[in-house]
């Protein structure tokens, strides 16, 4: 089955970095586009970034720009947000999530991390 599993989050003083990891399997992983959301306390979930199979990518969030990178290494299945400059606001859940088709499936469905909580606070 298809499995999202990120890792990388933690506490972070403002003004430092942190570089999220979302390694996958059980679908063609260089074949989709791959997606970082966020989910901050009593808001609604918020797509950050977007990185296609081929490496072509977009900054979503506008509160982000100049501050995030997304990129991919298609031969570990991977895909990583790398945070820098990081606000008190950055604070939430992320999730990496992907619109695919699992192996031997004809149908594509939403698949999604569990999440992995990133805080940043003095």
């Amino acid at each position: 089955q298809v499995q999202l599993v990120e890792s990388g989050g933690g506490l972070v003083e403002p003004g430092g970095s942190l570089r999220l990891s979302c390694a996958a399997s059980g679908f063609t992983f260089s074949a989709y586009a791959m997606t970082w959301y966020r989910q901050a306390p009593g808001k609604e979930r918020e797509l950050v970034a977007t990185i296609h199979g081929g490496g072509e990518s977009t900054i979503d969030a506008d509160s982000v720009k100049g501050r995030f990178t997304i990129s991919r290494d298609n031969a570990k299945n991977t895909v990583y947000l790398q945070m820098n400059s990081l606000k008190p606001e950055d604070t939430a859940v992320y999730y990496c999530s992907t619109y695919a088709a699992r192996e031997g499936a004809l149908y594509y469905s939403r698949y999604w991390g569990q999440g992995t909580q990133v805080t940043v606070s003095s």
